[in-house]
Order: structure tokens, then C-alpha cells, then sequence
């Protein structure tokens, strides 16, 4: 079985989406304690900090997008956006780099550390 790659813009996005329905959810459980003045309030407290912590990952992810650079996949043949030395392609999950040093080496994320990055480069 092949590992599937995904973008890491789409992991932010999917994890900022994850909070809302997260936080969602934490408020409707603390309607469940209207009798419980205080514990529903803290339900709505945190439901509420959890969907305003999103909506600053969706702008910390929408500022980190566009700096990202625009390339056209060469599997699918769409537009994409690449972070990092290497990531995957948001519609075919296939495997890119931008680094020739990295071309036919096997797909692997730990590229994009810095301690990783300075071995590649050493060799």
C-alpha cells in the first residue's frame, strides 16, 4: 500500500476547519448544562475561543498561501502551491520538489526541516 501525501496548505485548512466544528460541538454540549450556570458558561467560553483560534489560522495560513509559490503539477497538469522544498500537489497528492538536489530520492517531508536541509546539502 503507497503512503498518500497530502498539501500542507490543505492539512492547515482541514485542522482550521476541525476547530470550528470542535468548538461548535463544546458549545452545544454546555447547553446541555443549563442548569449548571457556571460549567455552561465555560462550555461557551471555550467553544468560542476555539472557532476565534481558527479564524487566526485561517489568516495566518491565508498570509503563509500567499507567499507560496505557484507551480503547474506535471502528473495532473493544474496549478498548485508548493511550500517548502518538497510537498504534494492540493488536487492529485502527488509528490513535488523544486530542489534539483532532491530530484528521484524518495518523498519525504522531513526535507523541509532546516536539520534535514543541511545534511542534503552537505552530501
Amino acid at each position: 500500500m503507497a503512503l498518500k501525501y497530502s498539501n500542507k496548505i490543505n492539512k492547515i485548512r482541514t485542522f482550521a476547519l476541525s476547530l470550528i466544528f470542535v468548538g461548535f460541538a463544546i458549545m452545544y454540549l454546555g447547553l446541555l448544562f443549563k442548569d449548571i450556570v457556571w460549567l455552561m458558561i465555560i462550555a461557551m467560553v471555550l467553544g468560542m475561543v476555539a472557532i476565534l483560534f481558527s479564524t487566526v489560522v485561517y489568516f495566518w495560513i491565508g498570509m503563509l498561501s500567499t507567499k507560496a509559490v505557484p507551480i503547474e503539477c506535471p502528473s495532473c497538469g493544474k496549478h498548485t502551491k508548493m511550500l517548502g522544498r518538497v510537498d504534494a500537489c492540493m488536487h492529485c497528492d502527488q509528490p513535488l520538489t523544486m530542489d534539483p538536489s532532491l530530484e528521484g530520492k524518495e518523498f519525504d517531508e522531513s526535507y523541509n526541516s532546516r536539520k534535514r536541509q543541511k545534511e542534503t546539502t552537505d552530501q
